[in-house]
């Protein structure tokens, strides 16, 4: 069994920052991919980014140049560093993680932290 903790929603102001974490933690051998999704009232969930194992990094446009992802093997933590912040980055965001055990491979989910950006 995994679980994933994400942490660091909270409310800002437009033009600030926020960093989110999520950590995994569990029956873990390793992790390949991490990302980080969104879901705002109404809308559908959407990816924001998304990292391999690599450090290959992935970016919606709507965040390019405002978010970096990055992750710590050593703590099986994806990070998401946000700046810039829009009232239309409000959403729930979660993470996601591809996790292979000793036998198998699955796709795990977090339960979300909420980002909301208001004046």
């Amino acid at each position: 069994q995994v679980h994933l903790v994400e942490s660091g929603g909270d409310l800002v102001q437009p033009g600030g920052s926020l960093r989110l974490a999520c950590a995994a933690s569990g029956s873990i051998f390793s992790i390949n991919a991490m990302g980080w999704y969104r879901q705002a009232p109404g809308k559908q969930r959407e990816l924001v980014a998304v990292i391999t194992s690599g450090g290959g990094t992935n970016y919606a446009d709507s965040v390019k140049g405002r978010f970096t992802i990055s992750r710590d093997n050593a703590k099986n933590t994806v990070y998401l560093q946000m700046n810039s912040l829009k009232p239309e980055d409000t959403a729930v965001y979660s993470c996601n993680a591809d996790i292979r055990h000793t036998i198998g491979r699955r796709v795990y989910w977090g339960q979300g932290t909420p980002v909301t950006v208001s004046s």
